[in-house]
């Protein structure tokens, strides 16, 4: 016999109560999946309720079972049976809000926090939350803001994460931000809390929870709801329409047509409410008509949605190709524009040269927010709102453009890529087949008349990530006076300019340019041979092809349109992000940071000293020395930073230099920050 109900996070934790995770259950394993969609659920509800105070968002269930250990002692101990993963979670959040709250805003939030979700004070069963014994240590290192917390475990990843969000969330003009944030998750986030009878078998129960087969998609939950609406007629439109439709579409395409169809309507539909959804939009149908016109409907976005699945489908050559291309790019979020687009010509209010520039727009966005470092900013919100923003009354390319112009939208202007192709680590953005795409790309407005197959072509470094000692000596003469080598080579080679493709990346690997020169020149690809064209490779060489590869960019892909686009700025928030990312007993360097977001080392440290950063203390100078001119932004901080740095675990030599062996470089911070790099690794 068990117990349910809903509640909310706040009635779970508050009061004097212990949930206990049993040796049974893993250890805690959620990753940045998992985490980054729980905190774009609680972002989203933390804006709806500030319109509506009342709404909620259901994340599941938790099981409990009475813990055999209740004794008179005051505190409610339960087992967690199943949901663990989720309290975790959550219970790490809230360590992460009460520290960012406590050092950006009142101190007291500490102990608000602590005493009300996280700790019972006073008792013996102190700890709200008992993870299995594996994750205890690092739990307790968050629980209790000691120096090891953020470690490399899953738990210290999970509070990195979302330190980081917190971090990127806090707007500077909104000074309730964070607040509405942890309204969301006290109050704001439902649960069914499912409790066992004294007397059950825990273990049992876990075992049939986990155990319950395949679970229906939204796709067949709706499938069922619409014949159900049919008692007459059910036979005829299953075999007539359904069918067809479900032949060509497989369970997993349905359920994704059926969100695209609900998304176009409203775009912070999640795809686990397609059913819901569409359930709520079809109670307003009296008539089995009315339900065969929708299945009728249904059927005819099908067979759009095929095109983008598959588009030698389609029959104009220009729509053909930019489907094509942007089904390469290999973003989803992307289809609800696509499939509006081609339901828009298919109904007449748009003819297949709007809708080939429409999705030209689309291209030239994503490629330009990758060359400036901001490929996945935002990006899913923004493209999931087009339909629904985008202004109706003016042609629906030009539509298109403008939206994705206005705002903080990061359509990089003109100005801002001729910048970043020099600059920004291009290599250490997006996903490594959408870098290597572009590259293809670029290759291909070059127009050879004996064209290459460039499928099989990788990434090469022309000035290696690793450089030999011939290397230096090429890169050592262009350096000005105080430049330090290797923040120079950091801060060019993973730029767009020291970046080709090609079959020998083997071969090619770290040798001088002086042998790769020859292998180069031979090659079919049109980009290598330009390189070839120069004696040496070095900072100008390197320079220069940026700014003819920008020339390039700006020609092939269009820009926002004019006098709408917002300039991007510095990525001060990536910067800020990275930091609150790094683990405790590591630092990294003001060059790092700089490469890392295409600035320089010096508006680094003009930003860390006026500005309260995330984790400051670990950013050290090139030879890791504590900068002289190092102060706490907090005036009341008179802790030393060295004793702090030791305290997480750094080590220094008696020189005051930090070891090297604990730096993280600029690809590290990239790492951190979730960056994909090519396996194997190009030279």
């Amino acid at each position: 016999m068990v117990a349910a109900r809903e509640t909310t996070l706040q009635e779970l934790l508050e009061g004097s109560k212990q949930y206990q995770v049993p040796l049974y259950q893993r250890t805690y394993s959620w990753e940045n999946d998992q985490l980054r969609q729980l905190w774009e659920d609680i972002t989203h509800l933390a804006e709806d309720r500030a319109n509506d105070p009342d709404l909620t968002h259901f994340i599941g269930s938790v099981v409990l079972a009475p813990s055999p250990g209740n004794g008179p002692t005051g505190v409610q101990q339960y087992l967690v049976i199943d949901g663990q993963q989720r309290l975790t979670t959550l219970s790490i959040l809230l360590c992460a809000l009460r520290d960012y709250r406590a050092t950006h805003e009142d101190s007291e939030h500490r102990e608000r926090i602590d005493q009300q979700y996280l700790i019972n004070k006073w008792k013996k069963q102190r700890l709200k939350l008992v993870p299995t014994q594996a994750d205890r240590a690092a739990y307790v290192a968050c629980l209790d803001s000691t120096p090891q917390a953020g470690g490399t475990d899953n738990i210290g990843a999970a509070y990195r994460f979302f330190s980081e969000q917190l971090a990127g969330a806090d707007a500077p003009e909104d000074l309730n931000d964070i607040e509405r944030i942890e309204d969301a998750v006290i109050s704001g986030l439902a649960l069914v809390s499912v409790t066992a009878q004294r007397g059950d078998n825990p273990h049992r129960i876990f075992e049939s929870l986990n155990n319950t087969g395949l679970n229906l998609t939204q796709a067949d939950l709706l499938r069922n709801y619409l014949f159900m609406r049919l008692p007459t007629r059910g036979d005829a439109v299953y075999e007539s329409l359904w069918l067809p439709l479900q032949q060509t579409l497989d369970r997993d395409q349905l359920e994704l047509l059926f969100w695209l169809d609900l998304v176009q309507q409203d775009p912070r539909i999640k795809q686990t409410d397609t059913y819901t959804g569409h359930q709520r939009r079809l109670e307003k149908l009296r008539s089995e008509d009315a339900i065969e016109q929708e299945i009728t409907r249904f059927g005819r976005l099908g067979e759009l949605f095929r095109k983008i699945l598959d588009p030698t489908r389609e029959q104009d050559p220009a729509v053909r190709h930019r489907l094509a291309r942007l089904g390469e790019w290999g973003t989803t979020t992307v289809y609800p524009v696509l499939l509006h687009l081609l339901d828009r010509r298919d109904r007449g209010a748009a003819d297949s040269a709007q809708i080939a520039t429409a999705m030209l727009y689309l291209e030239s966005y994503f490629v330009r927010r990758l060359l400036i470092g901001r490929a996945t900013a935002s990006i899913n919100r923004v493209l999931l709102s087009v339909v629904t923003e985008m202004d109706r009354d003016i042609p629906v390319d030009e539509a298109i453009r403008r939206y994705l112009s206005t705002g903080r939208k990061y359509y990089a202007d003109d100005s801002a890529i001729r910048e970043a192709v020099r600059s920004v680590p291009y290599y250490l953005n997006g996903r490594p087949h959408q870098r290597k795409l572009v590259l293809r790309w670029l290759e291909g407005s070059f127009g050879s008349k004996e064209p290459v197959d460039l499928s099989t072509l990788t990434i090469e470094h022309v000035l290696p990530q690793t450089p030999t000692p011939a290397w230096q000596v090429t890169l050592l003469e262009d350096l000005e006076e105080g430049e330090d080598f290797r923040q120079t080579h950091e801060a060019l080679v993973h730029t767009l300019g020291n970046l080709t493709l090609t079959g020998y990346n083997s071969e090619l690997s770290n040798s001088p340019f002086a042998l790769k020169r020859p292998q180069l020149a031979s090659s079919g690809v049109l980009m290598n041979q330009e390189i070839a064209g120069h004696e040496r490779w070095g900072r100008p060489q390197i320079q220069k092809r940026a700014d003819a590869l920008a020339e390039r960019v700006i020609s092939e892909w269009p820009g926002p349109a004019p006098g709408d686009s917002e300039a991007p700025g510095t990525a001060w928030d990536v910067m800020d992000k990275a930091l609150a990312e790094l683990p405790a007993g590591s630092w990294t360097t003001y060059g790092d940071l700089a490469a890392l977001i295409g600035s320089h080392p010096v508006p680094i440290g003009q930003r860390l000293a006026t500005v309260a950063v995330p984790n400051a203390h670990r950013v050290l100078q090139v030879d890791g020395k504590l900068s002289p001119n190092f102060a706490w932004i907090d005036s009341k901080r008179a802790d030393d930073p060295q004793e702090l740095l030791e305290a997480e675990g750094l080590v220094f030599d008696q020189h005051g230099r930090a070891d090297q062996a604990q730096r993280i470089t600029t690809e590290g911070l990239a790492l951190l920050l979730g960056a994909e790099l090519s396996t194997p690794a190009s030279r």
